[in-house]
C-alpha cells in the first residue's frame, strides 16, 4: 500500500504556510465566485458562437427569449456581369511560349502497352465561350492580313489589352491567349501562323522574277501564235471570199455593160475590165482587166493584161502576136490555181463584146524565174512554136503559197467565133 503524501516536503516547512500568500483558504467559497472565474475562461474546444453561452449548465439567469425573426425580402434577379476572360494557356504561352506537347499527352502513358481492340475514349472538350471563339477566329483572318491593325495589341500587352482588341473586332497576334483553341475553330489542327510566318509565307506566294519574266514570254508566243493563226486565215480563207465577191461583180457590170452596148474594143483605162476568160477544164471563169496592178487587179481576183513597156502584150483581136495575162495561183481568188492540170487540146477562150477567141492548150513550162520574159514573146522559147502567130500565155506563181519562180502555160488560137454565131461548142458541151 503506497504511504501518503506527507504534510511538509523536505525543507519541514507545512504547505499551509508555503501557499499562504495565494490567500486565505476558502477565498473562491463566496457565492457565484467559481462561476464567474468560469465565464472568463477561454477554451478553443467549447469556445461558444457569437450570441450563445458556451454551455447550457453554467447559465446564471433565465434564457433569453429568441428574437422575433424578420421576413425575408424578395431576392431581386442578379444581373449578369460581364465575366473575365482568362486562358491559363494563353497566359503561359505569353511568358513562356509554346509549349511542345509530351509523348504521354500524344500517345498515352501506356500507349505501347496498348490492346489493338481498344478503342480511344472520346476527350472533353473545353466549355464554348463567347469571347474565347470570337479570338480564336480573329487568328485565322491574320494570315490573309498579315499587316495588324494600328490599334490591335501586340505581343505581351495582357488580358485586358486583348479582351479590348475583341471587343472592337481587331485580330489578335499569334502566340496569345486563346489561340490553342483556335485550330480545332477555324482551321482544324494546324496552329495559326506569326507574323513573321505569315509574311514569309506571303512572300513565298509571290513569284520571282523568273517566273515572271517566263510567263510574260510564254504569253508573248502564244499572242504572236494567235495573230499568226488570224493572218493565215484572213488570207487563205477571207481573201478568196472578198476577191470572189468582186470578181463576180466586175463580171456582171462588163456583162451589163455589153447588153447595152458598151464596152467596144479600144484602149482601156488600167484597172477597167474588157474580157472574160473562160478554162471548162478548170470550171474558171473569171474577169480580163488591163494592166497587172497588184492592188487594183490581181488581188481582186480577176486575171491581168500586161501592157506596159517591155511586157506589152496584143490583144486577142491583133492578127498576130501573143496575148499574155497573169493571175494569182493562191490566195485572193486564186483563179491559176489549177493551170498545171491543163493537157494540150485544153480549151481556154476569151469572150468580148463581139467575139469569142478559142485557144487550144499547146504547151506548159513548170518553172522559170520572174525576171525570164522572153517567155511572153511572140515566139516563145520552149513553147514548141516555131514562127509568129495568135497565142495565149498564162503565167502564175510556183510553188504553191510562193513567189518564187513562175509557171507559163501556152496555147493556140484554133477559132475567132462572132457573138452572132452563138457560143463555142466547148462553153456549150
Amino acid at each position: 500500500m503506497t504511504a501518503l503524501r506527507p504534510e511538509r516536503d523536505s525543507s519541514g516547512v507545512p504547505y499551509d504556510e508555503q501557499y499562504a500568500s495565494y490567500g486565505e483558504p476558502g477565498a473562491f467559497e463566496e457565492p457565484g465566485a467559481f462561476e464567474a472565474a468560469v465565464d472568463h475562461l477561454a477554451d478553443p474546444l467549447t469556445d461558444p458562437l457569437p450570441g450563445q453561452h458556451p454551455s447550457p449548465w453554467f447559465r446564471s439567469g433565465p434564457a433569453e427569449p429568441e428574437p422575433p425573426r424578420q421576413p425575408v425580402p424578395p431576392q431581386q434577379p442578379e444581373q449578369p456581369q460581364e465575366r473575365e476572360w482568362y486562358d491559363p494557356e494563353g497566359y503561359a504561352r505569353d511568358w513562356y511560349g509554346v509549349r511542345e506537347p509530351t509523348y504521354e499527352e500524344l500517345y498515352g502513358a501506356y500507349a505501347p502497352q496498348q490492346a489493338a481492340s481498344e478503342v480511344p475514349q472520346p476527350q472533353p472538350q473545353p466549355p464554348v465561350d463567347d469571347e474565347t471563339v470570337g479570338l480564336r477566329t480573329a487568328d485565322t483572318r491574320r494570315i490573309a492580313d498579315p499587316e495588324p491593325a494600328h490599334d490591335a495589341p501586340l505581343e505581351g500587352e495582357g488580358r485586358a489589352a486583348r479582351r479590348k482588341a475583341a471587343r472592337k473586332g481587331s485580330p489578335r497576334p499569334s502566340g496569345s491567349g486563346g489561340a490553342s483553341g483556335s485550330s480545332s475553330a477555324t482551321a482544324g489542327s494546324a496552329a495559326p501562323l506569326s507574323r513573321v510566318e505569315a509574311r514569309r509565307a506571303e512572300r513565298a506566294r509571290r513569284p520571282t522574277t523568273g517566273a515572271v519574266v517566263s510567263r510574260g514570254i510564254g504569253e508573248l508566243f502564244i499572242t504572236v501564235g494567235v495573230l499568226m493563226l488570224l493572218f493565215v486565215t484572213y488570207q487563205l480563207w477571207w481573201t478568196n471570199i472578198r476577191a470572189h465577191q468582186q470578181a463576180n461583180g466586175a463580171a456582171s457590170d462588163l456583162q451589163e455593160k455589153w447588153a447595152k452596148g458598151k464596152g467596144k474594143p479600144g484602149a482601156f483605162e488600167p484597172g477597167q475590165g474588157f474580157a472574160l476568160l473562160h478554162i471548162p477544164r478548170l470550171d474558171v471563169v473569171v474577169p480580163i482587166a488591163e494592166g497587172i496592178d497588184k492592188s487594183k487587179v490581181l488581188d481582186r481576183g480577176m486575171v491581168g493584161h500586161y501592157n506596159e513597156g517591155g511586157t506589152k502584150t496584143p490583144m486577142p483581136d491583133a492578127k498576130k502576136g501573143n496575148f499574155a495575162v497573169a493571175g494569182h495561183r493562191n490566195t485572193h481568188g486564186e483563179p491559176f490555181r489549177y493551170i498545171n492540170q491543163l493537157e494540150p487540146g485544153d480549151p481556154i477562150i476569151v469572150e468580148t463584146q463581139d467575139k469569142y477567141f478559142v485557144y487550144k492548150m499547146a504547151s506548159i513550162l513548170p518553172q522559170t524565174q520572174p525576171s525570164n520574159t522572153s517567155v511572153i514573146g511572140p515566139v516563145p522559147p520552149g513553147s514548141g512554136f516555131t514562127k509568129e502567130g495568135r497565142y495565149i500565155t498564162l503565167t502564175t506563181c510556183t510553188p504553191e503559197f510562193t513567189s518564187k519562180y513562175r509557171m507559163i502555160v501556152w496555147g493556140k488560137m484554133v477559132e475567132e467565133r462572132p457573138r452572132g454565131k452563138g457560143k463555142p461548142s466547148a462553153l456549150v458541151n
